[in-house]
């Protein structure tokens, strides 16, 4: 059985626009993903590790533990052996209490990339490959998240770029998620439950070549 690590945050934990609620794991994209894997590829296992609020590198001075850096080498410890991990972060580093471009995400993301690659495994566990998603671009903000997103809509302008470019620099996949979907239509930042399945169905063929490729 091939394992994959989505890394990510609120959009891919399933958070149902305008609530505090969670989409069914066969609603929500790291879901949608498996079960379309194990139709055409399988066995494949993925591994939600999806926390709301995860920044790449930043902190969030108000909710600890969503600096995405911190532990990152222990999850990938902890879920080896590993085919691939898919690193979908960014939102959250375009808060109202972060003054952040396209680049400080960049920044963030090659720490992780890093991170990920230096990590120790035990012996014979090969390392897995990296696929960087950038997450579809913010629309106005809305609903109770509004206050938090305040310009963010702004501040990511340019984020898709910066994350193809270090992908072609470091070696990663890479995949824009607004190829296939924008962001939510009811909260402008997170996805609404047809935007989960269509950036799963889009990724698993994505997903599948890159698996095979290992076998």
């Amino acid at each position: 059985m091939q394992q994959v690590l989505v890394y990510a945050d609120s959009l891919s934990w399933g958070i149902i626009p305008m609530t505090r609620r969670r989409f069914e794991f066969h609603q929500r994209w790291p879901g949608i993903l498996e079960i379309e894997l194990n139709k055409s590829s399988g066995p494949v296992r993925v591994i939600e590790d999806c926390l709301n609020g995860r920044r790449t590198i930043y902190e969030d001075p108000i909710r600890p533990g969503r600096n995405g850096l911190i532990g990152l080498q222990q999850r990938i410890e902890v879920n080896s052996p590993l085919a691939l991990v898919i690193l979908m972060l960014g939102t959250n580093d375009f808060q109202k209490n972060h003054a952040h471009s396209a680049a400080d995400a960049q920044h963030g993301m090659r720490q992780l990339i890093q991170a990920i690659r230096t990590t120790v495994l035990e012996p014979g566990i090969s390392m897995p490959k990296i696929l960087v998603v950038a997450p579809p671009p913010i629309l106005k903000p809305q609903g109770d998240i509004a206050e938090k997103f305040v310009g963010a809509e702004q501040k990511c302008i340019g984020l898709a770029k910066a994350y193809q470019d270090l992908c072609q620099a470091l070696d990663c996949e890479f995949f824009d998620a607004a190829t296939v979907t924008t962001s939510s239509k009811v909260d402008g930042v997170h996805f609404d439950q047809d935007q989960h399945l269509a950036f799963g169905l889009a990724l698993s063929p994505i997903v599948a070549k890159l698996l095979k490729s290992m076998v």
